[in-house]
């Protein structure tokens, strides 16, 4: 598998780290750690709170990871982007094995709420989406095993409200900006159904830096605006790439802040550099970084 270079936030009120247990006890193969904390001085007024906590806890899902940003309730994730999780008999030793596990997974967190019941559906003989109780929405298929084989964790973008019908122009935006991207499957819906038109995006998957990503347009009437609540968080190896994808991606200047931007179609990115640990250790790194907009690595 090719490094990962696009790596989801989820934005946590507090509680990062009862997240990261709860997934670890939930996923298969799943291990989580403490990936930075808060400086204990020198900090804002608005994050006095949280010296020395957590700022970002990493979960790590098999070889894919995602992290969970320590924060207030200034954002929540909704369904716009989910975690999609394909339970392939190929990989669980078998069609009941997979079940077993996807009811396992399912049952661990189901105390948030349900929002398609689990049970048989035209495109999996077993599937359900829950949001769980800090907020996350996760779908949970039985994959079919003849198909081509996907990673067990792919986020899933759906397009409602103001982007609604835009999938396509997504995956051709990203596509087309992201090196070592391609698309996979595309099924378009045979009919408008609800607010989406007929041959909008039903399902579609496709590649950016070699990393699957997923997105639909919604099918029934939702408004689910993309928020900062779930972000994709680029790691650039140089100004270089920083430059060119903050400039290909920024489309709302208001959004811009601490390398965070928010493209046309309403997605968070965070555009950063790989290294940008190191940079924020340096005295007075994290300072420096709440007062910028784009990230420029001399200025650390």
């Amino acid at each position: 598998m090719p490094t990962q270079t696009i790596v989801p936030n989820i934005w946590c009120n507090r509680t990062a780290e009862e997240a990261a247990r709860l997934y670890a006890d939930a996923l298969p193969d799943t291990t989580w750690s403490v990936a930075a904390r808060y400086p204990t001085d020198d900090l804002p007024d608005f994050q006095r709170d949280f010296a020395g906590l957590p700022v970002t806890v990493d979960v790590v899902v098999g070889d894919y990871r995602f992290t969970l940003v320590n924060a207030d309730d200034h954002f929540a994730p909704n369904s716009s982007i989910s975690f999609l999780l394909n339970f392939d008999p190929a990989a669980f030793g078998g069609e009941d094995a997979a079940r077993a596990r996807l009811e396992q997974t399912w049952a661990a967190l189901a105390d948030g709420e349900p929002l398609l019941p689990l049970g048989e559906y035209p495109h999996s003989k077993r599937y359900g989406w829950l949001r769980d109780r800090f907020g996350m929405t996760w779908q949970l298929m039985l994959t079919d095993p003849a198909g081509d084989p996907r990673p067990f964790l792919t986020p899933l973008l759906m397009f409602s409200g103001a982007a609604q019908n835009r999938a396509r122009a997504a995956i051709d935006a990203y596509t087309a900006l992201f090196s070592d991207s391609a698309v996979g499957a595309l099924v378009p819906y045979p009919a408008a159904s609800g607010p989406a038109d007929a041959g909008a995006v039903m399902f579609a998957d496709f590649q950016l830096d070699g990393q699957w990503l997923a997105a639909m347009d919604a099918g029934a009437p939702v408004d689910a605006p993309f928020t900062c609540g779930v972000s994709l968080e680029v790691r650039c190896p140089d100004q270089a790439e920083i430059d060119r994808l903050w400039d290909g991606l920024s489309a709302v200047p208001e959004a811009e802040a601490c390398g965070w931007l928010a493209d046309e179609f309403g997605v968070s990115w965070q555009i950063v550099p790989a290294d940008l640990g190191p940079l924020l250790d340096r005295p007075g790194g994290y300072q420096r970084l709440m007062t910028m907009k784009k990230i420029v690595i001399a200025d650390f």
